[in-house]
C-alpha cells in the first residue's frame, strides 16, 4: 500500500475506505473485480467532472449500510483523496477542491435512520386515535 493516498469516506452507516494512486485506471473494491454497477457509475462520474478518467488506480473497501450509502460513501472518500491528490493546486480556480465543493460531494451527508420510540409504531407514528 505503499505510495497510495488514503482517505475515508462516510454516509448513513457505510463507511469506505480510499486509496488512490496514479496509474491506468484500475478500480478494486471489496478485493473484486466485478463491482455493482452502482458503484462503477458513481466513480466514473466523479473522474469525468474532472477530467482524469483513465490516470489513477482505485483500491476501496466499503462495509455498512446499504447500495445507497455505501456508493455515496465512496464518492465523498474519493473526493476527499482527489483533493490530497491536487493539493498543489488548491489556490487556483480550476483546483478540484473548488469543483468538487461547488457539486458538494466533500460535504458529509449527516443524515441517518433515527431511532424508534418507546409507546410508538415507529420513530414519529403514533397509535391512531379512537374518540369512542
Amino acid at each position: 500500500m505503499s505510495n497510495y493516498i488514503y482517505s475515508t469516506g462516510k454516509r448513513k452507516t457505510s463507511i469506505a475506505r480510499v486509496f488512490l494512486k496514479e496509474g491506468d485506471g484500475e478500480i478494486i473494491i471489496n478485493n473484486n473485480s466485478e463491482q455493482n454497477p452502482k458503484f462503477i457509475t458513481i466513480i466514473k462520474k466523479t473522474l469525468m467532472l474532472l477530467n482524469i478518467n483513465n490516470k489513477i488506480d482505485l483500491k476501496i473497501t466499503v462495509k455498512g449500510g446499504g447500495l445507497t450509502g455505501q456508493s455515496e460513501a465512496i464518492r465523498h472518500g474519493l473526493s476527499k483523496a482527489l483533493v490530497i491528490l491536487d493539493k498543489k493546486n488548491i489556490n487556483e480556480e480550476n483546483s478540484f477542491r473548488k469543483k468538487l465543493k461547488k457539486l458538494g460531494f466533500l460535504t458529509r451527508d449527516s443524515r441517518k435512520v433515527e431511532r424508534k420510540k418507546v409507546g410508538r409504531r415507529k420513530a414519529r407514528k403514533k397509535e391512531q386515535y379512537s374518540k369512542r
